[in-house]
């Protein structure tokens, strides 16, 4: 396998595992990982991307902050 192909297949798989574990610390609320884990996973995924840039996508998680709200809060007014 090339070494472009290699960086393509390590990119998809990154992206995989990242959106796991964005679903599981901000929707479900059961993080698997530590933060310091997931910051390396995220800072491999960065610099991949750094390197390959016909391979960035708008959808990376690199491109997004966050996640959807939890639905188990209660709304609060602020004044």
């Amino acid at each position: 396998m090339s070494e472009k192909a290699q960086a393509k297949q390590r990119i998809d798989e990154l992206r995989t595992t990242i959106e796991r574990h964005n679903r599981l610390y901000y929707i479900d609320a059961r993080p698997e990982i530590s933060d310091r884990d997931y910051d390396r996973l995220l800072d491999e995924l960065e610099q991949l991307e750094k390197q390959h840039p016909e391979f960035q996508s708008p959808t990376s998680p690199t491109q997004r902050v966050g996640g959807a709200p939890l639905e188990h809060f209660e709304s609060v007014r602020h004044a």
